[in-house]
């Protein structure tokens, strides 16, 4: 019988979800660290790094069943995202600390890091833990900003794959039909 339902998971292979994932713990980290308890910018900036992960898991096991789903959730990723990468450019603007340009030392440094196969914390540590809170934001918004490139040609990808090869009903009505000439 011809399967309709195509492999799908495999999130933690991404490069999306392995940058997302350490946003994810950088963020906490960060927020412990340089926010008093009880701030309410600690939830949501620990709630848009989590649903930024989160929505790329679910996506990817989405993607089963509904390309459309795939595609909204990994745009909600995207989407989370850039609400985290706001709420660290606004901690270095209100503590009159500066983004570093594409041209920094320290912004070439992180490229580099960005090109290491199967990413973890540990790659970043050193600029995640750094002692200067402006080292860590900067390392954090250099993350995300490459998890948002990641995630916009995901979407491109699946947007180009769904016009390809369509979504399940018709990959439902293909295998139907290949069925029903076998039995002929």
């Amino acid at each position: 019988m011809t399967q309709f339902i195509p492999k799908h998971g495999g999130f933690r292979k991404l490069f999306s979800y392995q940058k997302a994932e350490i946003i994810y713990d950088a963020t906490v980290y960060f927020t412990n660290r340089f926010f008093r308890k009880g701030d309410r910018t600690i939830d949501q900036m620990v709630q848009a790094a989590r649903s930024g992960k989160q929505n790329i898991a679910e996506a990817s096991l989405a993607s089963a069943t509904s390309k459309e789903t795939e595609i909204k959730l990994t745009n909600v990723a995207r989407a989370s995202q850039v609400e985290l990468l706001i709420d660290y450019q606004d901690f270095l603007r209100t503590n009159k600390l500066t983004e570093w340009p594409l041209d920094h030392a320290y912004a070439k440094r992180l490229r580099e890091l960005h090109k290491l196969p199967d990413p973890t914390y540990e790659n970043y540590r050193q600029g995640i833990e750094h002692s200067d809170p402006s080292i860590c934001a900067n390392v954090v918004i250099g993350l995300i900003k490459v998890t948002c490139y990641l995630l916009e040609r995901q979407i491109d990808f699946l947007e180009q794959d769904f016009i390809k090869n369509g979504g399940i009903k018709e990959r439902m009505t293909k295998a139907r039909l290949s069925n029903r000439k076998k039995d002929t």
